[in-house]
């Protein structure tokens, strides 16, 4: 049996960043462009930020970002790192993309668990990220 060490608030902040982040590729995924680029355009030369612009819920509603979920910013390094930050908190991990199968996969550092998500639509300025459970999330890159 695997132990996880994350408390509740943890938990809820990181869930909430997923939801978000997932959200966003749904209201994307809605404009028909399914443009998907390769993992250059995630990471830039060396790293780019991305920040959830607009999300919507497995059944389509959309799902209005709060103050603190529009402040949210993944960073993406061309290393195959990543720092996720909001709400006061930091997590870090790895990614990986294939280009092919439209899989964006980020694995959390201390954490038995990876979050897989397809990908709707990828461009120099824009992500749309699918969830396991249909929410979609749109970015922005700064």
């Amino acid at each position: 049996m695997n132990k996880m060490n994350l408390n509740l608030k943890q938990v809820k902040n990181y869930w909430s960043f997923v939801m978000a982040f997932l959200l966003v590729a749904v209201m994307s995924s809605c404009g028909g462009d399914d443009k998907v680029g390769n993992e250059n355009m995630i990471s830039g030369g060396s790293s780019k930020t991305w920040k959830a612009d607009k999300e919507l819920t497995a059944s389509g509603d959309k799902d209005k970002l709060t103050k603190e979920e529009k402040q949210e910013t993944m960073q993406f390094y061309s290393d195959g790192r990543f720092a996720m930050s909001g709400g006061g908190s930091l997590e870090t991990g790895t990614w990986s993309y294939d280009q092919a199968g439209k899989r964006l996969s980020l694995t959390f550092e201390g954490q038995d668990m990876s979050e897989n998500f397809t990908v709707e639509k990828l461009t120099e300025k824009e992500m749309h990220l699918v969830a396991g459970d249909g929410s979609k999330m749109e970015l922005k890159a700064d």
